[in-house]
Parts: C-alpha cells; sequence; structure tokens
C-alpha cells in the first residue's frame, strides 16, 4: 500500500514547524518513508541564533543513477487573520489549508508518495529534506551537502520541490535562480542641536548621496537567460529623537538580486567603493544568500518536461524568474531544476492548494523516478 499525499500533507502542516524546525515534523516524514525501503538519517547542527536546525536524508538503493528530491519542512510565521487554526490543516471547496500546504510540505508529501509507489530497480532515490530554508540556512543544505560529500554519495540530478508553477500545474520549471546579497550601511554623524550644526556632524544628507549614487547605478541589461540585475532599497533609519536633535547615525539597507554576468563578491566591493567616496568613514556589511546559477541542458530538462507534458498536457516554461532557493548551494553537486505546484498563495494568511494539485505533482514526480531508473 503505499503513502496517500494528502494525508501525509495534512500531518505534516499539522506540525508547527516555523523556521529552524526540529522534532515533530521529521518524525512524521521518517515514519511514513521507513516502510518503503528508505534509510533515514536525521542531522541535527547548529546553535543559536541560526540554529539548532534538523535536517533528514533518506536514501533507497545504491549508485547510479542517482535521483534526489529537495526540499524543505520549515515555514514562515503564519502572522494574523487566518479563517481557522493554521497548523490545524483542513479541506474547503477542494483545497487543502495551512501553513506549508503550498511552500512547500505538499510537494514533499507527493515525492514521498511517488517514491512508495515505485519499486527501487535501480540505482538511488533520496530526500534531501532541511529544516532552515525560509531562515538564514546557514546550519541548513549546507550541512547536508558536507554529510554527503562525506560519505562519498552524489546525485546525479536533483529536482526541488518548491512551488514553481504559475497559473496552473506544470506551466513553469526553474532552470537556475537569481542569485542575492543584502547590504548594511552606515553612516556615522556626532549628534547636536539643529540650531547650532556647526557643533554637529549630520549623517543624513550623505546617506541620501549614497542612496542617490546606488540608485542611479545601471548594473547590467540582463543575459539570454536572466533579467537584468536590480537594487532596491529596503530599509532608511537613525535613531528616533525629537524634531530639533541632529542624529548620531543614519543606516540604510539594500538587496540586489543579480543574473549570471554579476558575481555577490564583486557587487559588494561595488557599493563599497560609492559608499567610500561619498561618505568616508562609513561602513559597509554584506551577506551574499547565493551566487546566479544556471543549469545547462541535459536530461534532468527531458525528465521533468516530458513527466509535466505527459501528466498534464502542458507545455513549461523554463524559466529563471523569481526569488532563489537551494539549488544555489545543491548546483555545486549535480544539475538542478525547481518544480513544483502554482504558488499564488505561499507566504499569505490561509495558504492553499489544490488537492486535485497535489495528486497530480504526485504522478509527476513517480513519472520522474520512473524515467529517471530506465
Amino acid at each position: 500500500m503505499s503513502i496517500d499525499p494528502i494525508a501525509l500533507a495534512r500531518d505534516l502542516i499539522n506540525c508547527r514547524s516555523i523556521t529552524p524546525a526540529t522534532g515533530a515534523v521529521f518524525e512524521v516524514l521518517e515514519r511514513a518513508l521507513q516502510p518503503f525501503g528508505f534509510e533515514v538519517h536525521r542531522l541535527v547542527s547548529g546553535e543559536a541564533p541560526d540554529g539548532p536546525v534538523e535536517n533528514l536524508v533518506a536514501l533507497r538503493g545504491s549508485g547510479s543513477p542517482h535521483l534526489g528530491f529537495a526540499g524543505h519542512l520549515d515555514v514562515v510565521p503564519p502572522g494574523e487573520g487566518w479563517s481557522g487554526d493554521p497548523f490545524d490543516a483542513r479541506i474547503v471547496d477542494g483545497r487543502l489549508i495551512g501553513r506549508g500546504a503550498n511552500d512547500m510540505k505538499s510537494a514533499v508529501a507527493a515525492f514521498a508518495a511517488a517514491a512508495s509507489r515505485v519499486e527501487q530497480q535501480a540505482g538511488t532515490v533520496s530526500l534531501l529534506i532541511t529544516g532552515d530554508e525560509e531562515g538564514p540556512a546557514t546550519f541548513g543544505t549546507p550541512k547536508i551537502i558536507e554529510w554527503l560529500e562525506e560519505r562519498s554519495i552524489r546525485p546525479d540530478m536533483i529536482v526541488i520541490g518548491e512551488p514553481t508553477s504559475e497559473a496552473a500545474l506544470g506551466d513553469t520549471v526553474k532552470i537556475g535562480r537569481r542569485g542575492s546579497v543584502n547590504m548594511w550601511i552606515e553612516v556615522p554623524g556626532t549628534q547636536g542641536h539643529v540650531a547650532y550644526p556647526h557643533r554637529a556632524d549630520n549623517p543624513v544628507p550623505r546617506l541620501a548621496r549614497i542612496v542617490a549614487a546606488l540608485d542611479a547605478l545601471h548594473l547590467d541589461d540582463g543575459s539570454e537567460a536572466f533579467p537584468p540585475s536590480n537594487l532596491e532599497f529596503t530599509d532608511i533609519a537613525c535613531p528616533p529623537g525629537a524634531t530639533n536633535l541632529i542624529p548620531a547615525n543614519a543606516s540604510a539597507r539594500l538587496n540586489i538580486r543579480f543574473n549570471n554576468l554579476q558575481r555577490g563578491a564583486d557587487l559588494v566591493r561595488m557599493v563599497e567603493e560609492v559608499v567610500g567616496s561619498e561618505a568616508p568613514g562609513a561602513t559597509v556589511r554584506a551577506l551574499i544568500s547565493g551566487e546566479a546559477f544556471l543549469t545547462p541542458p541535459g536530461p534532468i530538462y527531458d525528465i521533468v518536461v516530458d513527466a509535466i507534458r505527459a501528466e498534464t498536457g502542458v507545455e513549461p516554461k523554463l524559466s529563471t524568474s523569481g526569488g532563489t532557493s537551494d539549488g544555489r548551494f545543491l548546483t555545486a553537486l549535480c544539475p538542478v531544476v525547481d518544480f513544483g505546484l502554482p504558488n499564488a498563495t505561499m507566504h499569505k494568511v490561509d495558504e492553499s492548494v489544490a488537492v486535485a494539485d497535489i495528486e497530480k505533482l504526485a504522478n509527476i514526480y513517480e513519472r520522474v523516478i520512473r524515467s529517471a531508473q530506465a
């Protein structure tokens, strides 16, 4: 008897696994996989503030071809305004509602169900599941990769179950992702009274010049596979004070989503040069979340596209749009594509997915597993 993807998705949603996730949600998945020949390894690493994080590696079979499925069981906080308990999954009008239904517990359940239907004829099938994709990912997928490399285990191809579809299941497959870098700019000054500016040093005008200079930059025109890179300011601040007080410092935060024409370190140096020119003494702190990557055409394209076409009749678009995924790490192992459910409700109040789409996704993943073993 195979796994019911709807029942498993509900059980996973019912676990309150706000990032970073540990414990019960992994127990649910482990119990589901073990009867179907998977050797399950649960790995906990890291300390606060970015940990502890639990990851799960489930392996069945040995050698090549090795098809990996990657995903996450952590979720973002639910927020206010839900029509019911966000961690009590329910089906209303044919839709499964709950935090993580769309991003991405239903896809994990669909792949587990697909694997339970397929006898392991050759090679390896694995699930590489992290509890920290929605957070800093310090102890998430990178630790899974370390664990695999220590044991000389290397997938030949990986499907990531992020919700990539747009208008309908199967219409979009992500074959690459943009890179992302966050930067924090701090401009020091000297606090003082606005009526005596010569006794103070106002950092706000210098920060304004930095913002204007960076906003005027033209990063690139995009590439054949990617849209243009974009720099966006996400915060401008100075310490709260009276209306007649010159602040002691001012700060800004920005994010750059960049294509494969750029590298994160080069973008950091560019910002540092602008900041140094406009405000000597100001500092820049940067966190590169991941580099842009593009999976070249190969077997993983054909396997996934053929499975979608056969199950849905949809001709998927191969895209690099949207946010990043843990493909930024996994691409170091092998070719990677992202494919999963329609993504309209991810991270929203009353996040949901059509029950019929979960069933179809499990069928697609089953086709992918069978093709990878052929």
